[in-house]
């Protein structure tokens, strides 16, 4: 098929250049990994044998479904994460009780504030920073 043929032609060339192995540990393609893999099957067919037309449409129309689905996955990520501030916000001044995960006791107390950082919302309740939304048992 000529796509695996295209797949070593990107391989080897790619591994010409710079003398290293493949840059993808996980396997997986990405979109600018199929655009570069149909750029090489283009480049490397038989002028006098082009690829069906129907064919190349079906990889044009992959290619689209791939960058749909990935930008669908991002806006639903940034989606959730907005959702998550949003409701660590709604905290704010109500009194809750939240469980230390590493010792497992019970603080409570009122929410202060929330910190916003790469890795979510966290919460500062009765000076205590730091609280994970996800430990919180009760709000009142």
């Amino acid at each position: 098929m000529t796509t695996t043929s295209a797949t070593a032609a990107v391989t080897s060339s790619s591994n010409a250049a710079s003398n290293t192995p493949p840059s993808n540990p996980g396997a997986t393609l990405g979109k600018n990994d199929f655009l570069k893999l149909m750029v090489a099957q283009l480049q490397s067919q038989d002028p006098l044998q082009p690829t069906e037309s129907s064919a190349y449409i079906g990889q044009l129309a992959q290619f689209t479904e791939l960058e749909q689905v990935t930008n669908m996955a991002q806006s639903t990520e940034q989606s959730a994460a907005s959702q998550h501030v949003a409701q660590a916000v709604a905290l704010i001044g109500h009194n809750v009780s939240c469980r230390d995960r590493s010792t497992g006791e019970t603080h409570e107390g009122m929410v202060q504030s929330v910190q916003i950082t790469g890795s979510g919302a966290t919460l500062t309740v009765d000076g205590v920073t730091g609280i994970e939304p996800s430990t919180i048992t009760e709000v009142s």
